[in-house]
């Protein structure tokens, strides 16, 4: 049994992630906050946020019944959002943790950001969008020819931005996915409720999925 309408925001213990609730808040979502597996399988859409440590995260996620819920509401292709670490995870493994598997809901690794600017990068910067993502429901409303500025804050991320599943690019001395989407699956390396007016639009588009 799903909960239809209502966003799903897992509490894991990694870093403050109640602003992810309220910006959906903000936007007339109804959203609950919550650690419990029973409640996340229920989600209508889900959503995991986070900073911190990509081993230490999922390690929470996998103890916590987490990991398993995940997987099933995106089996059931259920609206799901990862965010900055919680995109991260959507991957395969990360050099973070090595030998750690992440969730592995997209193919490919998380790399350390090669750059000789400090890390990590922190701040606004600008992202591109592809010509895919026009037509992505997630980004409805953003134009492909002007780069909208979200606010980053990480050491790595995916580099691999000739993949498909790219559908945002930022530059940090090298290019980085800043969006990623496939079928029902999102991820964010910025953080959209931090990111004002197309932040805001971003969370708002992903509750009305």
């Amino acid at each position: 049994m799903t909960t239809c309408g209502r966003v799903v925001v897992l509490d894991y213990g990694a870093g403050n992630v109640r602003s992810v609730v309220k910006a959906l808040e903000h936007e007339g979502a109804d959203v609950v906050f919550s650690s419990d597996p029973a409640v996340a399988r229920q989600a209508g859409r889900l959503v995991l946020p986070g900073q911190g440590h990509f081993g230490q995260c999922i390690g929470s996620l996998e103890e916590g019944g987490l990991a398993d819920a995940i997987r099933e509401v995106v089996a059931d292709e259920r609206p799901f959002l990862g965010i900055c670490v919680g995109m991260q995870l959507l991957y395969e493994g990360s050099e973070e943790a090595p030998g750690v598997p992440g969730l592995g809901l997209l193919p490919g690794l998380v790399r350390r950001i090669p750059t000789e600017l400090h890390l990590p990068h922190v701040g606004w910067n600008g992202v591109a969008f592809s010509d895919q993502a026009v037509v992505d429901p997630l980004l409805a409303g953003f134009n492909a020819s002007e780069p909208r500025y979200f606010y980053h804050v990480h050491s790595y991320a995916q580099l691999d931005v000739e993949n498909c599943q790219v559908l945002g690019v930022c530059r940090y001395d090298v290019p980085f996915a800043s969006v990623v989407g496939h079928g029902r699956v999102w991820g964010a390396q910025f953080h959209p409720e931090k990111s004002q007016e197309w932040g805001l639009k971003l969370l708002r588009n992903f509750a009305r999925l």
